[in-house]
């Protein structure tokens, strides 16, 4: 390890410690011999619970997800000092930069048609170091995707995990959808599968965006979206979107006043939940706004807290909760040319120097940015 590099670490406050963004400068290792250091150019603003060793399953915005989902998670303890796990911040996971180096075993007949200067992104593999920095460490090219010249920086690192995320639950939610349609070809042609899609934060924009292009472009016209936004702000980002319904999820009224205008909202009761934004609370409506048959799917990382309270009412109403994973290397180069090509538009996001980390976390707590939170550490233009 002979070099040092800055990082910025952001965490939650412990008893009486008020300031949660940390400045280091740690020693970052050399290149690995058959992997590669990548100089981060913008890091999304983003979370990840730790609480399962040697996991990846799940990043959500800050900016777009921590007011609808906070997750207790009160084992852990803060690097810096012994804090309190509640919308804990584990930065850095997603990123986009340039290849700084790559390692003395690489060679043109290895080297997967990477090169130094390279504009890229990283697969969030597992042991992926935590904290955002000006150099990543990344052991294996296999986990490195190029980015055309074309693409921006800010929005190449939405891509690696929140939008993968994204775009494995809908291709995970299609194939609901094309088992549904089937068992109704013969009786019911005509009736359309509805998919419900919870929370209006960064994941659930990104769900709505890729659902509808990938529906549209593989044909699937009996397909109707609907988007149960949590936030105001996220009742006008999502109405922006064409051919998708949306309904307020007002936590101000009962359950029952939720369920009834959701199925009202949705012309009867839905085939397919995605819910980003999954609580007890939460999930317990999206079950309620469910055929009998129907499928829920949540994220891995919520899904073991709350997959054992809901089995004996996923039996009753005889419905299936599917956890979803990030996804795999092979999607997010998919998503890239997707992305890249204007197929699918990113959801709004503001760019800060990472200089200002502690003020942007701050707004984000107030929900004073919209969209997400990109961090900028070099300037590459």
């Amino acid at each position: 390890m002979n070099k040092l590099c800055r990082q910025v670490s952001i965490e939650s406050p412990g008893p009486g410690v008020k300031n949660c963004v940390f400045n280091f400068f740690v020693p970052i290792e050399d290149t690995p011999a058959h992997g590669a250091r990548i100089k981060i150019v913008c890091a999304g603003a983003c979370y990840r619970r730790r609480d399962r060793a040697n996991s990846i399953t799940s990043v959500s915005s800050v900016s777009s997800e921590l007011s609808d989902y906070c997750p207790s998670v009160t084992s852990m303890s803060s690097p810096a000092h012994q804090g309190i796990r509640e919308g804990s911040f584990f930065p850095g996971f997603e990123v986009a930069g340039v290849i700084e180096s790559l390692g003395s075993e690489i060679t043109e007949a290895n080297n997967c048609g990477l090169r130094i200067g390279q504009r890229v992104i990283v697969y969030p593999f597992d042991e992926t170091p935590a904290g955002y920095a000006e150099l990543l460490v990344v052991p294996d090219l296999k986990y490195i995707v190029p980015i055309p010249d074309s693409m921006p920086m800010e929005e190449a690192a939405m891509l690696p995990t929140g939008a993968l995320l994204a775009m494995h639950a809908v291709f995970k939610a299609e194939a609901v959808v094309t088992d549904i349609l089937n068992q109704r070809a013969a009786t019911d042609p005509n009736k359309k599968c509805k998919i419900l899609i919870v929370g209006t934060g960064g994941l659930a924009l990104w769900a709505v965006r890729i659902a509808t292009y990938h529906f549209a472009s593989t044909g699937a016209h009996n397909v109707d979206i609907t988007v149960a936004s949590l936030r105001d702000e996220g009742f006008r980002l999502a109405t922006e979107i064409k051919n998708v319904s949306v309904v307020q999820w007002n936590e101000c009224l009962y359950e029952p006043q939720l369920i009834e205008r959701t199925k009202d909202v949705c012309g009867g009761a839905v085939d397919v939940v995605i819910d980003f934004g999954t609580t007890s609370r939460s999930l317990h409506r999206s079950m309620h706004c469910l055929s009998k048959g129907g499928v829920v799917l949540i994220s891995e990382e919520v899904a073991e807290k709350l997959l054992p309270k809901f089995s004996r009412l996923s039996n009753e109403y005889q419905q299936e909760i599917i956890p979803i994973s990030n996804g795999t290397v092979e999607q997010l180069a998919e998503l890239v040319e997707l992305v890249a090509n204007k197929k699918i538009e990113p959801p709004p996001y503001s760019v800060f120097p990472c200089e200002q980390a502690a003020e942007v976390i701050q707004k984000l707590i107030n929900s004073e940015i919209p969209g997400r939170a990109i961090l900028r550490f070099h300037d590459i233009e």
